[in-house]
């Protein structure tokens, strides 16, 4: 007999390289004290990502800046959907008090879909940058950013207010399955952004990332990862899709650590100078490591 909710009881229950457990200790406690005193989101907690209690312990988190209510609703994702507040104006300053609290010299910055304003979005993230290096001059910097449809080559200008950093867009699956996981999403604007940004700043690194689980085909994967390079993109995250809330896209596989290994050891192959490949990936994890030779 078959689960109530249809899954199959192998998808019901985590394998054993999904299982770890969630450290509270000392550091973590500061982290969640920091984050909670300055009213800051993070996609750590509003994502439900399984790396918070790694992370936190470490003293580190992804800022998500704009809010936690996003313009879009992608099958993937538990962020709310609706009509989000105006950008606040106190979010630069609390950042940067933030990265000062943590000792940070590496800080992800990311943000909600925000197709309400003309922007994106670009001028916060611009704000906040130049705020937190004003604070932290040493401080480096790694950016998330939403598609900016209808806006990306004024978002990308003024962007350019704030290098350097590493432009990061996630791509997060194969085109096959964008209706049901990212509608509000289109395949070929994020790697026309992505191609974008390297030619406007050939310098700078660029970034994106998959998940893998939810239904696409070792094919589709590959062709992916070969966009991205056309596309003039250096870094890779390759991660295990999992089901952030009820409402959210089941898993459809779960896919063996030896797999991700192949699939590092390909983008590696394709010319990523910086690949992440594993189970608990996420485009931000262990970002701040450099890249390293890669085989």
């Amino acid at each position: 007999m078959k689960p109530a909710s249809g899954k199959s009881e192998s998808l019901q229950r985590l394998p054993p390289w999904l299982k770890r457990r969630i450290p509270a200790g000392g550091q973590f406690q500061h982290t969640h004290h920091a984050i909670g005193s300055l009213g800051i989101e993070t996609i750590c907690t509003n994502a439900r990502c399984p790396n918070i209690g790694e992370c936190w312990s470490k003293g580190t988190a992804t800022v998500l800046i704009l809010g936690n209510i996003c313009t879009r609703n992608c099958g993937f994702c538990s962020v709310a959907t609706g009509r989000p507040l105006p950008p606040d104006k106190s979010e630069p300053q609390r950042v940067a008090e933030l990265a000062k609290r943590l000792n940070l010299k590496y800080i992800v910055i990311t943000s909600v879909d925000r197709d309400d304003l003309p922007d994106g979005g670009a001028g916060q993230f611009t704000d906040v940058i130049n705020e937190v290096r004003r604070r932290i001059a040493d401080m480096h910097f790694e950016l998330l950013v939403p598609d900016f449809r209808d806006c990306q080559d004024s978002a990308i200008n003024i962007l350019s207010q704030a290098l350097p950093f590493v432009f990061g867009h996630n791509v997060e699956t194969v085109p096959s399955l964008y209706s049901k996981a990212r509608p509000g999403g289109n395949y070929e604007r994020s790697l026309l952004l992505l191609k974008k940004a390297k030619d406007k700043w050939p310098d700078i690194q660029t970034k994106s990332s998959i998940m893998l689980g939810l239904g696409e085909t070792d094919d589709e994967v590959e062709q992916v990862l070969k966009d991205l390079r056309n596309a003039g993109c250096d870094r890779i995250a390759i991660g295990q899709y999992l089901q952030p809330s009820g409402c959210s896209l089941e898993v459809v596989e779960y896919i063996e650590p030896g797999k991700f290994e192949l699939w590092r050891k390909l983008a590696a192959e394709l010319g990523f100078s910086w690949v992440m490949s594993g189970p608990f990936v996420r485009s931000s994890y262990h970002a701040e490591e450099p890249p390293k030779e890669l085989r």
